[in-house]
């Protein structure tokens, strides 16, 4: 048996059943995807990749590079999705840290990606949409490869903000338990249409909403990035949508923005960076939706989801998934009271097997009796409903008080000339640290930097309040979204001398 492939793709053999379509209504079935499927797992055999050797893919979001993705699964071959963004340099690291065999890129990156794998003696092909490129799909295809639930099925690597990438290895039961408890935690099935506008070389819209689709035999509607526009027009077509906060503040600014354009929607999902209260109640307001807020990471994919049926609570990432144990701890990983901020820590079948050629930082982040510390700050309540507060990593101590970022930005989001904020700490020469806060105004709305500590000091502490704000037009991302604070606090390392 092959864990993955059989629970994922081979209850669709031969189906005529619709997998995707694309926003130019072209379509590709079930049947057809694994059989295209099975054909790039001959290929990779043909090229001499054994199961358990490593592909690295640096491919543009499509139909094919899933394809590959599915064949690299049949084949019993470990891939490492690399974010487009990356570069030459970065990709060499990646190549060389995985031991690749072989880099799958995009035509257009083949150029400044050819002398990275001459170096590294890993062979390049290129890959496009519509097939074409010099990875060509078999005349015929292999048969499913045997592996075992804890056979390795992915590397996904880490951001690298506190130093390193590292590769997060996922075993095939790490994926399809996690796929298994989310299509029964949010009722997917077969009548279901997934507006797909999230790349697939993330967690996000790799292992969550491409696998819950498979496990439910749904269909998805795939575009090849977000575009609001494009997003308001398929709507009606579809009836549930994953996505990142920004999508849901951009869509928020579309005029046909209503109850009846979100009348055939039965679910909005929201991930991968924190969801702001203010957006879950715009949105509640402009379309009758609860966006649903679900919180996951590299290492572990989906850990909490607020309920499909029950209150979705603002500002909280909802429960446990079941079968997932999570907990609060101090820094000796001591369990902490209820309503006490501490690390967040996670058990389960999700929960990776450890990060490639690292073992003394698996040693570090993954505890002996299985819990993975995941450096984020957390409060949880009695009912069980999490919050996070903020990364360990980015909580400031000033004068030798805690200031936990996301409160602050909480009450500097609810000024009426506020679009959205990033508080960071950077070093005092007195305080050791000092807040910053760096605000996006709202347009039309003249922004009152000056004024803001005044305005905050009847709702924080004194030693909370900013002490530098500076008003800019938007914050550092990354592709998903996420606030890149390591980068706002090198921009302003020096702003307290």
């Amino acid at each position: 048996m092959n864990h993955l492939h059989d629970a994922l793709f081979a209850p669709h053999q031969g189906s005529d059943r619709p997998f995707l379509t694309t926003p130019d209504g072209a379509a590709l079935s079930y049947g057809a995807f694994v059989d295209l499927a099975a054909r790039y797992a001959q290929a990779m055999a043909d090229a001499g990749l054994k199961p358990g050797d490593r592909l690295a893919l640096q491919l543009d979001k499509s139909a094919e590079m899933l394809a590959v993705i599915a064949a690299a699964i049949r084949a019993g071959v470990v891939f490492l999705p690399l974010n487009t963004a990356y570069t030459a340099a970065e990709v060499d690291y990646f190549i060389r840290d995985a031991g690749a065999r072989m880099l799958l890129a995009d035509p257009a990156y083949a150029g400044r990606l050819a002398p990275v794998a001459k170096a590294a003696g890993v062979q390049l092909e290129t890959l496009a949409p519509g097939g074409a490129g010099s990875f060509q799909a078999a005349a015929t295809g292999l048969p499913p490869v045997a592996r075992a639930p804890g056979d390795l099925a992915a590397f996904l690597y880490t951001s690298g903000t506190t130093g390193r990438s590292k590769g997060a290895m996922l075993s095939h039961d790490n994926l399809l338990s996690n796929a298994r408890t989310l299509v029964d935690l949010w009722r997917f099935g077969p009548e279901d249409v997934l507006l797909h506008a999230l790349p697939i070389f993330h967690t996000h819209g790799l292992f969550v909403a491409t696998n819950v689709v498979l496990l439910a035999g749904a269909s998805m509607i795939f575009l090849p990035k977000f575009d609001a526009r494009e997003v308001m027009r398929l709507l009606p077509q579809a009836t549930t949508m994953m996505g990142v906060p920004t999508f849901y503040t951009r869509l928020l600014a579309e005029p046909g923005l209503t109850p009846e354009a979100a009348r055939h929607m039965r679910l909005f999902v929201s991930g991968s960076a924190p969801l702001l209260a203010e957006t879950h109640r715009d949105w509640h307001v402009r379309t009758g939706h609860r966006i649903l807020e679900r919180y996951g990471m590299t290492e572990t994919n989906m850990n909490c989801s607020n309920p499909y049926e029950g209150e979705r609570r603002p500002g909280t990432v909802g429960q446990a998934l079941p079968g997932v144990e999570v907990r609060v701890c101090d820094g000796t990983g001591a369990e902490l009271p209820r309503g006490e901020v501490g690390v967040l820590e996670v058990r389960g079948p999700n929960v990776f097997q450890g990060y490639w050629n690292m073992p003394e930082k698996t040693a570090e982040e993954l505890r002996p009796d299985g819990f993975f510390i995941t450096g984020d700050l957390a409060v949880m309540g009695a009912d069980g409903y999490v919050t996070i507060v903020g990364r360990a990593k980015d909580l400031v101590i000033s004068g030798g008080y805690n200031i936990y970022p996301s409160e602050v930005e909480a009450e500097i989001d609810a000024l009426p000339w506020v679009l959205e904020s990033a508080v960071i700490g950077l070093p005092h020469p007195d305080m050791g640290e000092a807040v910053m806060a760096v605000i996006v105004p709202r347009p039309g709305v003249a922004p009152d930097p000056e004024g803001l500590a005044a305005t905050l000091s009847e709702r924080l502490a004194r030693f909370k309040l900013p002490r530098a704000v500076e008003v800019v037009a938007e914050l550092p991302r990354n592709t998903m979204g996420k606030v890149q604070k390591a980068a706002l606090r090198a921009t302003h390392k020096g702003r307290f001398g």
